[in-house]
């Protein structure tokens, strides 16, 4: 929980919606090949390299996607802190101060620290959840901080957004858009769904009600269901993980709920929740959401429901699906907890292919 970090990175993180790795490391210059080269003889019959490279294009084209969209992830980063430390300085400057003292006086210090109950609060949330803390006396002032700055982001957002708009910062990276992958016909439209019954792009979700990647990416899904009403129909499948000991007991309580025309406010509440998927929790998600809970506690009890989640998870693996979150845009695949962008791209893409041109 500790706070102590760079205050050009922290601001650049506010403006940066999602994480990336950095850039492959490489310490030396571009080779270019020469195609022609042998690279090694069989009986003193030649391997090109040609047919080495024709062996592995596929490989070599996805690394190739990969390092040019961390390159434009990384120029985007850089780029952000330079515009931030030059709309800053001068505010800054003319204050007397650089810039990490500037933002600790006009911002940092304007906000109250926590209350005791609220830093307790914090601590017992974080135990809760399995995090191995030391007494809270050893870390009160760590937490303390980090509740503070949580305070503060938001300000100070607001306040790079506001000095960006009198600049007139404009943005002219252009950004690398990734080939599409190829589109999978088998994707079949079946799930629980919501969204417009004639959208013309429907999204198979395949999650997993324990796994936090799915919980993260369930906010960009309400986005997207928001942003583009009446055009997107989203199913959702159940493909617990092994690995979850919950999420099978969770994906059968949102069966159980969809008896008493619950399912989506279930599943809401199940992600809302995922440290605490155990049957006892689930059953009071039900008396929460004002079901039969007679009905439900005998449906999630039974296991009636466990041959439709079964069902989810075999369409899963016949399209090869092996982590979650996973989509299919169209029966295009969009893998993990990828930032709104990603779906947008592939949305903007589909409907510029199906609907008519004006």
């Amino acid at each position: 929980m500790k706070i102590k970090i760079a205050y050009l990175a922290a601001l650049s993180a506010l403006v940066i919606s999602s994480c990336t790795s950095g850039a492959p490391k490489n310490t030396t210059p571009a080779q270019s090949e020469d195609e022609n080269a042998v690279v090694a003889k069989l009986n003193g019959q030649p391997i090109l390299n040609k047919e080495l490279n024709e062996k592995i294009k596929g490989q070599l084209s996805e690394i190739e996607d990969q390092y040019q969209e961390q390159k434009y992830q990384l120029k985007h980063r850089a780029l952000e802190q330079m515009i931030v430390q030059r709309l800053i300085e001068p505010k800054a400057k003319a204050a007397g101060k650089d810039i990490e003292g500037y933002i600790k006086s006009e911002f940092t210090d304007k906000v109250a620290m926590p209350s005791d109950a609220e830093i307790q609060t914090t601590y017992d949330t974080a135990v809760k959840a399995g995090q191995k803390l030391p007494p809270l006396p050893q870390i009160k002032d760590n937490i303390a901080s980090f509740l503070r700055q949580q305070k503060v982001q938001p300000i100070l957002q607001a306040f790079l957004e506001k000095l960006k708009t009198e600049a007139n910062v404009e943005i002219l990276l252009p950004a690398y858009k990734r080939p599409l992958p190829p589109r999978n016909e088998k994707v079949e439209a079946k799930g629980f769904s919501r969204g417009a019954e004639n959208a013309p792009v429907t999204i198979i979700e395949f999650s997993d009600y324990e796994c936090p990647f799915c919980g993260q990416a369930e906010k960009t899904v309400n986005k997207v269901m928001d942003t583009y009403a009446g055009k997107v129909r989203l199913f959702y499948r159940d493909f617990p993980l092994p690995m979850h000991s919950h999420a099978q007991k969770a994906s059968e309580a949102a069966h159980c709920a969809a008896d008493q025309n619950k399912y989506w406010e279930m599943h809401a509440k199940l992600f809302e929740n995922q440290r605490a998927l155990e049957v006892a929790s689930l059953k009071e998600y039900a008396k929460a959401l004002n079901l039969d809970t007679k009905k439900f506690d005998n449906c999630l009890d039974s296991g009636e429901k466990a041959q439709a989640v079964a069902e989810g998870h075999k369409a899963g693996e016949e399209l090869s699906v092996n982590s979650t979150p996973a989509f299919f845009i169209n029966g295009i695949l969009v893998s993990g907890a990828q930032p709104f962008e990603a779906f947008k791209e592939v949305i903007d893409s589909e409907l510029a292919r199906t609907q008519p041109q004006k």
